[in-house]
């Protein structure tokens, strides 16, 4: 009977070659838990971040070496095209430079005397410490969590926690059958969870961000799991090609697939951070770690957004008249209620955080052009969007009160650019590209996916995105004003300048500026990646 059974269950085949990226990347992750449980406490800082950086820049390399491929692997699992190595690149690339921000330590010094045994470590050599609670399993206040920061202890493990989730964040986009989609949806999800909780600073709102993120996410991936029923009761397959024959086939009963493409857009939706599922975003963005802040709002949208687009686009293209209405009153809504909901924020994290609900409506609107050129506007969109953000997140993060807490309150940032002009001025170049300015990243990715619209007839997108980019400038100049036309406040926060923020800072502003005057040559990349396979 086992001989019978070995027969008919061939093996799968295992493509190492096209799985490399992520292969890499996981056994980067790998190797990092082993460091974490066997190397000195002292040595593993030093461990973890070459690791990481070198790992992460491997997995680059195998994406680049890729290029040109479509095919599938794992038995039809992951498909490997021109989509998945453009949005694996720029994961990897967002992930490398959020790898840098979660990793400085210089930010502050430490404030807080260090006796008695057992008091050396690494942080206390280097005479700064990170931006993650030394012992996250203590009572915020307790007298262990005192012990831990006394004794200089570091939450490393926040490096193989974020390398995981790039592993994930990899294979969501890639992933080819429904089952696998949701594997990488909580290999992604978990270690973020983890790590919104772990701030060293105002650590009861920080937990309270990572278990709303937890619930609701929670919430939604049962959705997104429901969805893969509904879909399998549909077409008797998860593989995404599969469920668009069987629509095909039988288009007059299509009842179950509606359902379940309903179901499965509520989870991808959730992650992209689109209204009616906004909810958590301001509340997790405002209460994680500015670093994993910045990390999540880049790379989950790129990856999330990426697993959209290939279910639309490969599993239910059959169902298009029925799902472009509903995805453009969501595009509306998104764009209009984060544009909206902006303007009424006095914290710095929780307007960037409504700014990300908005772009994730312009995004949407080159999902619903569903043409070869909305797909190519969205690869575009995506890196300019994640690299800009990541910087904007790392531009907060500079800017201190007296205590060594981030001043996030915008009253604090009034006449930024007295004192710090350096950093006025890049906060100020990210904020008009976020509102869509000439020159500047923003407004070519804008003017990318409004015209893809155009050319997929819903024109109506475009003027409502015109509007919404309209209200967002709105709060954009005001915080340009805030900081080069009003007075500072008399407890007016500190500016620090630590070298790998900085570093981040300078790059990302660099790259923001390059791809709003010479955008050609990765429009033309965009445009020749927007392939894909079955």
């Amino acid at each position: 009977m086992t001989a019978l059974l070995a027969a008919t269950v061939p093996a799968p085949s295992i493509e190492y070659s096209l799985l490399s990226p992520m292969l890499i990347v996981f056994g980067t992750a790998v190797i990092g838990v082993l460091v974490e449980a066997f190397a000195p406490r002292r040595s593993r800082y030093g461990i973890h971040l070459p690791l990481a950086i070198i790992g992460l820049a491997a997995a680059l390399v195998a994406v680049v070496w890729l290029s040109g491929t479509n095919a599938t692997a794992m038995v039809g699992a992951v498909a490997v095209d021109g989509v998945t190595l453009f949005l694996q690149g720029t994961i990897l690339v967002v992930s490398i430079l959020g790898i840098v921000f979660i990793a400085e330590r210089g930010a502050e010094s430490r404030a807080q005397a260090r006796s008695g045994p057992g008091t050396w470590s690494l942080t206390a050599a280097r005479g700064g410490i990170d931006a993650f609670t030394p012992q996250a399993a203590s009572v915020p206040g307790s007298a262990d969590e005192k012990a831990a920061v006394r004794a200089g202890i570091a939450t490393t493990e926040v490096f193989p926690l974020t390398v995981l989730a790039v592993g994930g964040l990899l294979l969501f986009p890639a992933s080819n059958d429904l089952l696998t989609m949701f594997v990488a949806l909580e290999v992604l999800s978990l270690p973020l969870y983890l790590l919104c909780g772990l701030a060293r600073r105002k650590r009861l709102l920080s937990q309270e961000a990572a278990l709303k993120y937890f619930l609701l996410g929670a919430f939604s991936s049962a959705f997104f799991l429901y969805g893969v029923a509904l879909l399998y009761g549909q077409a008797a397959t998860v593989r995404l090609g599969g469920i668009a024959d069987a629509i095909a086939t039988h288009p007059e009963n299509t009842t179950l697939a509606l359902l379940g493409v309903g179901m499965l857009a509520v989870g991808l939706l959730f992650k992209i951070g689109a209204v009616p599922f906004q909810s958590w975003v301001p509340d997790v963005y405002q209460g994680a770690p500015t670093a994993i802040t910045g990390f999540m709002a880049a790379a989950t949208k790129i990856a999330a957004v990426g697993a959209m687009v290939r279910v639309l686009q490969i599993a239910v293209p059959g169902l298009r008249d029925d799902w472009r209405p509903v995805l453009a009153a969501v595009a509306i809504a998104t764009m209009l209620v984060g544009a909206v909901m902006a303007i009424t924020q006095t914290d710095v994290k929780r307007m960037l955080a409504y700014s990300s609900v908005a772009h994730a409506g312009f995004i949407l609107t080159g999902l619903v052009a569903a043409n070869e050129a909305g797909v190519a506007a969205i690869l575009f969109y995506l890196l300019a969007y994640g690299i800009g953000t990541l910087g904007a997140f790392a531009a907060v993060s500079l800017v201190r009160d007296a205590n060594g807490d981030e001043a996030t309150a915008l009253s604090q940032w009034a006449g930024l650019g007295r004192r710090s002009p350096w950093l006025a001025t890049v906060f100020a170049l990210f904020l008009l590209s976020f509102a869509g300015l000439p020159l500047t990243s923003g407004f070519v990715s804008k003017f990318a996916v409004f015209s893809a619209a155009a050319a997929g007839g819903v024109t109506y997108l475009v003027i409502v995105g015109v509007i919404a980019s309209a209200i967002a400038a709105f709060f954009y100049i005001r915080v340009i004003v805030l900081m080069f036309f009003t007075d500072p406040p008399a407890d007016a926060p500190i500016i620090v300048t630590p070298a790998m923020t900085t570093t981040l800072i300078a790059v990302t502003s660099a790259a923001t500026l390059v791809l709003g005057i010479l955008p050609q040559p990765l429009l033309d990349l965009a445009k020749q990646a927007a392939t894909f396979t079955r």
